[in-house]
Parts: structure tokens; sequence; C-alpha cells
């Protein structure tokens, strides 16, 4: 009878009888994501693609573990004595003065149809090393792989997500997949697939969760070309300006823009090679186009804007307008009814 190693990393059916003591290869540290990118704390390997996250071989061999580690206990709640003690924690009212936001009614706001223009990039040399060091690593990568052709090498792990299967040969290619078609989501704590929304709390119980599609074996992965993906980014400000910090490792200068004018802003973003990134922001406040600047990083970016007046920004982005519901021929009617009844 085989049963699942719960080992991080495996993912394996095995033999309780004939468990060999180096049988097993696996990660006995967490896992580590930490902006964008995902790894093991046990070895330095690191990626920003879920997929090659699940298929990083582990770095330590030992016997598989047919325990199941138990699920996190969850902190309990208390609502009375907590809840006094934080309400004592609260600044009193009249311990701070609290300076409101400058309304922005009181701001002379320009027409959005101003014509747009560019910002200035910035490049820093640790992003100029970076590239460069991508540009020899895609240069080896190519070569290694005109020279493996279409071979694909025993032990391969199956790029479908949710898919712990290797392959073995010819016959792996018979196999069906059982795999997840949806994307991981991890929020507020819980972790499940899009496809099947299966949640727990528990890394290893989501990594040997049994995949819901059925479906072949995906040993390369696809070269879809560049894909829009979401991007963290935040903002902060000072009395003269504000700042949005896009978290973009490795972003390509020759194929990404900042443009705008005093109310509009557009952010269009190529980094790691084939990833984009697009955002169209208007703004809550106005700002002097021809003295801000684009400081791209090799971590980030910052779009560094001069406030065109001092003052407190309530929030980065301008509400979209309430639309009133356009008026119906039949509430028409029953206006023109009122008016001329008696």
């Amino acid at each position: 009878m085989s049963v699942l190693c719960y080992n991080k990393g495996c993912g394996q059916r095995f033999d309780p009888e004939n468990n060999l003591d180096d049988a097993c290869t696996f990660h006995p540290g967490v896992p580590v994501f930490h902006d964008a990118l995902k790894g093991w704390s046990c070895c330095k390997r690191r990626t920003t693609d879920f997929s090659d996250f699940l298929s990083i071989p582990g770095c330590t061999k030992g016997p598989h573990n047919q325990e199941k580690p138990p699920e996190p206990v969850k902190p309990e709640v208390k609502s009375s004595g907590d809840k006094k003690d934080a309400d004592d924690l609260k600044p009193k009212f009249n311990e701070y003065i609290i300076q409101a936001p400058k309304p922005l009614e009181s701001v002379q706001r320009p027409s959005a149809d101003e014509p747009f223009s560019r910002l200035q990039l910035k490049v820093a040399p640790s992003l100029k090393q970076a590239l460069e060091k991508l540009k020899l690593a895609e240069e080896s990568a190519v070569e290694k792989k005109e020279d493996d052709g279409d071979e694909i090498k025993i032990g391969t792990s199956c790029k479908n997500g949710g898919c712990s299967k290797t392959f073995s040969g010819p016959e792996s290619n018979e196999e069906v997949c059982m795999y997840h078609a949806g994307v991981p989501i991890f929020h507020e704590g819980m972790k499940y697939w899009s496809c099947c929304k299966r949640k727990t709390s528990d890394f290893n119980t989501f990594l040997s969760q049994e995949g819901c599609t059925r479906g072949s074996h995906l040993w390369r992965k696809k070269d879809t070309g560049k894909k829009v993906v979401p991007c963290r980014f935040d903002w902060h400000q000072t009395g003269s300006q504000v700042t949005i910090s896009i978290y973009a490792k490795n972003s390509v200068p020759e194929l990404s823009y900042v443009e705008g004018n005093s109310t509009l802003l557009n952010i269009h973003i190529i980094f790691e090679g084939e990833k984009e990134f697009d955002q169209n922001i208007s703004l809550w406040g106005v700002v002097d186009q021809s003295k801000s600047i684009v400081n791209m990083l090799a971590t980030k970016i910052e779009i560094v804007m001069k406030k065109a007046e001092p003052m407190t920004w309530a929030r980065l982005d301008l509400p979209p307008a309430a639309t009133q519901p356009k008026e119906t021929e039949k509430d028409k009617e029953i206006d023109s009814d009122d008016e001329c009844g008696d």
C-alpha cells in the first residue's frame, strides 16, 4: 500500500515498508515570498513564477514522511478585556492636532485634455548591471536550448500547476495529468486555487491538493511572448512631492515610459524581459510635469512628481465622478403628465 509523503517539495507516494534513509528529496525550510520572488529558506534559488517555485527540486535527502502536519491553530480573540486595552491605547481627541487635507475644490484644476509629455528617465547603475547579467544568462540559455534540441530530460517536472509528476520516459506522455487550471490565491491567511477554491491555511496541505482538471503533462513552458501582469505599487508624499514606487524588477528602459499631463498619468513598464505592466491614474492633485522624473532601479521604479501647489493629498487617484441616471422616455411622459394635470 502506498501513502503520500508530506515532506515539503516531495509530494510523491511511497511504500512505508520500503522507506530508505535517502529515498526522499525535500526542503526542510519554509516557503519565502518577498518582493515578488518565491523560494525556500533552506536554499538560495529564487523565481518569480509560481509553477517554477513548485518544481524547485529539494536540497536535502532523507526518508519519506507519512505524518500529516497539524493545521495551525488560530489565536483566540477575546472581545471584552482586549477591546478595553485597545481603547486605552488610542490617542485622546485633544492629544494631537490633525491637519485635514486641503479641499480639492480650492485648487484650480487644469483640463484633462492638456497634451501629454513623457517624463525624463534616469537609469541607475544597479539596473544597468542587472540587465547586463540577464543578457548574458539569456544568451547562455539559448545556446543550451539549441544544444539540447527537443529532447526532454529524465526527471523534468510537469509545469502544470498542482501536478507533481516527473518525466521518466516516453510512457510519461501517455499518463493523464491531474492539475489546477487556475492560479494560486493567498488571501487573509488562506491558500487555494481559483479553479476549485478548496481553502486551507496550511501551505503543505495546499501543495498536496490533487488537481481538479484532467489533461496532458506540460514538460516545457509555452512561449507566450509579453504578458500583462499586475504589479505591487504604493505611494507616499511630502509637502512638495508625490512619489509612486512600482516594484517591477529589471525593467527595460528602451521599452518603458511614463507620460502624462498636470492631472493624468499613464505608466507602461516592460520588466524581466517578457512581463508588461500598464496603469492609468487620474491624479487627485495637480503636478508640474516639467519638474517630474522617473528613477529606474534594479528592484523598482520611482515616479517622483513635483506638486503644483504645496498641499496634502487625501489620496493618490481622483475618485470617478458619480454619474446621474439617464432620464427615460417613460419618466419624461410622467413629468409631462404632472405638469399638465389638474
